[in-house]
């Protein structure tokens, strides 16, 4: 791999701050697309960030898992030109992408020999609440009537009708938009806690942009007709699924051995192609000779804590808005450094837990979720998911259960700070108190953290909008990604960005409102 002397290239270099899907997907595009140098610095020495795998004695993880499914042409074609779907002659699905049918198989077949694939999975996620299981999205069906009882399902109704016809007058929190779009009563029994639960702030506190960005186009009666088109066994074999809200899709694409499959290989065409990545190197600032007009340098300190200086015609940054403002070393403006200061975030753990058996109403069984929303108030766990489910090549022994266990917390609280051997030990014991496992059937486990993995929309949120322009008017920075732009974006949009950013070099266009445009006016948004 060359070395970090970018000052020895005559092309023009691009540093990119994070091998994320933003981050390697802009390396890429620039290789293909222009001449123009990529170089990645990455902080940790395992790429892909949160779409990476983790692997834990041969049983494999994903970190918040990671449905390979978008409304995007552009991004289906990316993924597929580098990951076919697994072929076979057995268990047929039949999909369309592009106008063309293909024959694909959803099972097992030999991992050596078809390990770089995609598998077609069925996509089953429920609420578990009151110790049962709901359909999510939450359906009027008898399971749900008969879950809730009818009086409660009478408030709901009503409650819903009465927003409807009166809804609440502006609409500033995200409390208000949920109440708006679901009625209140609705509202309080399955989005309020769960909410809450996920970003640590009252829905009251937190703004509508969110529910705005992730549940845009879900709603009751576009739940209800979903249910009916399925009724009527139509949109079932469309893989592109079009029409169909996120939330409600029905299958996906997901890599046999987990997300990171993806991007690993992706990483070794970088450096193939002569990009460079640079992993365990931490982005401590950014320079500007001219005053913060654009930027030419970018700082980095490697294991040792000896720093390194990037030269840099263009800077792509996933970094968090906030630890990039704070390392510019050039005057900012004062208001930009005190909202970025301030701008809030979510972390996370998972904790994985490998069983002999799940639990499920007393009784030894199994379930068919991929993952499963914790609705119950008398824990913490937020989400669980059942990794056999995602892909049976995730677990070494088949005869084993590989969970994991999500939390939702702030760095240093105590539940971040609790010891890896008391964490397994909380996660294990809460999913026995709800009725899912027993003890005594934890066999092993670990735990993982991802620091900054949420950007919240709370507080200083409300200001950004100060900080972006000020971003945008740095004429060679692309903020790109989730962390890159303070944006809740799913993998898809992330990828989204960063080929938006090239396109924007290679045209020679300045405005880049096209790039914050991305998960805003798309045509679908994600749930919960």
């Amino acid at each position: 791999m060359p070395g970090p002397d970018a000052s020895s290239h005559n092309r023009k270099v691009a540093v990119i701050i994070g091998a994320g899907p933003a981050g390697l997907t802009a390396a890429r595009e620039l290789l293909e697309r222009t001449d123009i140098l990529p170089i990645i610095l990455e902080a940790d020495t395992a790429i892909g960030g949160i779409s990476r795998t983790v692997e834990y004695k041969g049983n494999r993880m994903d970190i918040g898992g990671h449905r390979f499914f978008s409304k995007s042409e552009r991004v289906m074609q990316w993924w597929l030109e580098r990951m076919p779907v697994e072929g076979g002659k057995s268990g047929d699905i039949d999909i369309r992408y592009h106008g063309q049918s293909a024959r694909v198989h959803a099972g097992k077949g030999d991992p050596q020999k078809e390990a770089g694939v995609m598998l077609v999975r069925r996509r089953v996620s429920r609420i578990y609440f009151l110790r049962r299981f709901f359909r999510y999205p939450v359906t009027l069906s008898l399971e749900t009537m008969r879950n809730l009882g009818l009086p409660r399902m009478t408030r709901i109704l009503f409650s819903y009708l009465r927003y409807r016809l009166f809804p609440v007058k502006p609409e500033v929190s995200l409390e208000d938009f949920f109440i708006n779009r679901f009625g209140k009563e609705l509202y309080l029994t399955f989005f309020k806690d769960y909410t809450e639960k996920v970003w640590g702030f009252k829905c009251h506190e937190i703004s509508k942009d969110w529910g705005a960005q992730r549940v845009k186009g879900l709603s009751i009666s576009k739940t209800i007709a979903h249910a009916l088109k399925q009724l009527a066994g139509s949109n079932k074999k469309d893989l592109r699924q079009r029409g169909t809200e996120t939330s409600l899709i029905e299958q996906f694409l997901y890599p046999k051995l987990g997300p990171g499959q993806m991007w690993e290989p992706v990483a070794a065409e970088i450096s193939a192609l002569g990009g460079e990545l640079h992993t365990g190197m931490e982005v401590c600032g950014v320079g500007s000779s001219n005053g913060g007009l654009s930027l030419d340098t970018v700082y980095a300190r490697n294991a040792a804590g000896v720093e390194q200086a990037f030269r840099a015609d263009y800077v792509f940054s996933t970094m968090p808005v906030k630890d990039l403002v704070a390392g510019m070393r050039f005057p900012v403006p004062e208001a930009v450094k005190t909202i970025a200061e301030g701008l809030p975030y979510r972390d996370f753990i998972t904790v994985g837990l490998l069983l002999k058996k799940l639990t499920v109403d007393g009784k030894a069984g199994t379930i068919p979720d991929n993952w499963v929303y914790i609705q119950e108030r008398d824990v913490r766990i937020g989400r669980l998911q059942v990794f056999n489910n995602w892909s049976p090549w995730l677990v070494k022994d088949p005869e084993t259960v590989w969970l994991g266990l999500e939390y939702f917390c702030m760095e240093g609280d105590e539940l971040w700070s609790m010891d890896d051997a008391a964490l397994r030990h909380f996660a294990a014991a809460e999913l026995e108190q709800i009725g899912l496992i027993e003890q005594r059937d934890v066999l092993d486990g670990t735990v993982i953290r991802m620091k900054k993995t949420y950007p919240a929309y709370t507080g200083v949120y409300s200001e950004f909008d100060t900080v972006r322009h000020y971003l945008d008017s740095i004429e060679n920075l692309y903020p790109i990604g989730r962390n890159g732009m303070h944006k809740y974006n799913n993998s898809d949009h992330s990828m989204l960005t960063a080929m938006t950013a090239v396109d924007n070099i290679a045209a020679g266009r300045r405005d880049k409102a096209n790039l914050w445009a991305i998960n805003t006016e798309m045509e679908y948004h994600e749930s919960k």
